[in-house]
């Protein structure tokens, strides 16, 4: 890619647009808050942006982007960077474009049960939002503390919800969107049906920040469920806990949240948070499993029928949390998993998927290949729809297995997910660290239909190059 140098006419240019408080360059900027912008929650990756850039609405966004367009300036969006794939890396350098200051919820519709709002609000404080007027926006990744909306959006992030309700993408009504020539458009319209041409909303989720910027953002939103039952369940095999996630959807049971968690993952995560957790020699893994709805009797008869399937496997007794404060620390005991897993060591991340009644032999393959290339890797993930997060453990591994090494065994977990009718990314995309697997996943008349698209509508190639392919 044949891109222009930031130059200080440039700079002026960017400053006339949001003020030179919201241009951040190095020689301005305190050094680790400047650092933080070429960074994310990916491995140890670190690509220095030639300027910051914090505008405050979407004609800002449309200006800046039209000169990046036509001085050949990479420019990459960037939500919270808490990405797993390198989405918001600069690695061209360029313009960094935050939407922190995209923060706002415009209107909670609760006659049409929709909401408006910009990129840059973090998906708990808009959940925590609608749920005051007694609605649900269930899309709800494990750093939904802290990432932002617009960042779900680029990658379609799921979360514990997802395997009831469906991932963010199952919310999106309309975007307004930036495109990388500056043009801006809405992609659809605030209905709930919608036959008009082609489906540009969902074409700009999960696209990564490779097709435009999105700038707002119509969601569909749900009545609140009133009432949830939450049960801990431990198991003396690992394999026997994923086959039991096939056996509990085959019971007629949908639950709200069937999340799996090998020893190490639910063991780290409960001595990172200090809070205590009995696990007794023999268990090897855990389910998760939450009921939701709006008839608690109706919920106590579903768990009923998900003991019964239970009891055909080698099961311990089971933790049924009996009030709010018990739920929340087992919830965020999975929610912390990540954080511990970087705690103790540095790891790599991948997130495979497959329908749910492989998981099984996922997980069995999984081991196996770790074992093969002397890695350990501690697994956990949304069992409910077969995402299953690999992480492995650096430990003693050399900086040349670790650097190089490792491509093949990780390829060879990507094959295994495609043999089982899987794909190589369920919820963390594709961006940097994964591009080089995608031909395991996607054939070339696929590749070339992307590339296709991408040249269509970034023609030069700016928008947040270097990623997917």
């Amino acid at each position: 890619m044949d891109f222009q140098a930031l130059t200080p006419e440039l700079v002026i240019a960017f400053e006339a647009i949001v003020g030179p408080e919201h241009v951040l360059t190095a020689q301005r900027t305190e050094a680790t808050a400047y650092a933080d912008f070429g960074r994310d929650h990916t491995e140890d990756f670190h690509f220095a942006p030639d300027v910051v850039l914090r505008p405050a609405n979407a004609d800002e966004i449309s200006r800046i982007v039209r000169l990046c367009h036509e001085n050949h300036l990479p420019i990459t969006p960037r939500g919270a960077g808490t990405g797993l794939s390198g989405g918001a890396l600069p690695v061209h350098h360029g313009v960094v474009l935050s939407t922190e200051r995209l923060n706002k919820i415009i209107e909670i519709d609760e006659r049409n049960l929709q909401a408006t709002v910009e990129p840059g609000v973090v998906n708990e404080v808009f959940q925590n939002a609608v749920k005051e007027v007694g609605l649900f926006y269930p899309p709800d990744p494990a750093s939904k503390g802290s990432c932002f909306l617009g960042g779900n959006l680029a990658h379609s992030s799921g979360g514990p919800k997802a395997v009831k309700y469906g991932t963010t993408r199952d919310y999106v009504l309309n975007l307004q969107v930036v495109l990388p020539t500056g043009d801006i458009i809405w992609t659809a319209a605030n209905t709930l049906k919608n036959s008009t041409g082609y489906n540009l909303t969902q074409l700009m989720v999960g696209s990564e920040g490779t097709l435009g910027i999105i700038t707002k953002v119509v969601f569909r939103l749900l009545p609140y469920p009133q009432h949830n039952i939450l049960m801990l369940v431990p198991f003396r095999q690992e394999e026997q806990a994923a086959e039991a996630v096939s056996a509990v959807f085959r019971a007629g049971i949908i639950p709200s949240g069937m999340e799996f968690m090998e020893r190490e993952a639910i063991a780290w995560s409960s001595d990172y948070l200090k809070i205590p957790l009995t696990l007794p020699a023999d268990i090897r893994a855990h389910l998760l499993i939450e009921l939701d709805g709006q008839d608690l009797d109706q919920l106590y008869k579903e768990a009923e029928q998900v003991y019964g399937v239970l009891e055909k496997y080698d099961v311990d007794e089971i933790l049924l949390a009996d009030n709010a404060t018990q739920k929340d620390e087992l919830w965020k005991i999975r929610r912390n998993i990540g954080n511990s897993v970087r705690y103790n060591s540095v790891y790599k991340e991948e997130d495979t998927v497959v329908p749910r009644a492989e998981l099984p032999t996922l997980l069995k393959g999984v081991k196996e290949i770790g074992q093969r290339y002397g890695f350990k890797s501690v697994c956990y993930g949304h069992a409910g729809d077969g995402n299953l997060h690999v992480n492995i453990i650096r430990g003693n591994l050399d900086d040349d297995m670790w650097n190089v090494g490792l491509r093949q065994p990780i390829a060879e977990i990507f094959e295994l997910c495609v043999k089982l009718g899987g794909t190589i990314s369920g919820e963390h995309g594709i961006g940097l660290v994964q591009k080089g697997y995608i031909g395991i996943a996607l054939k070339e008349a696929n590749l070339n239909l992307m590339r296709g698209i991408k040249q269509v509508f970034d023609p030069h190639g700016i928008m947040n190059p270097g990623k997917i392919f």
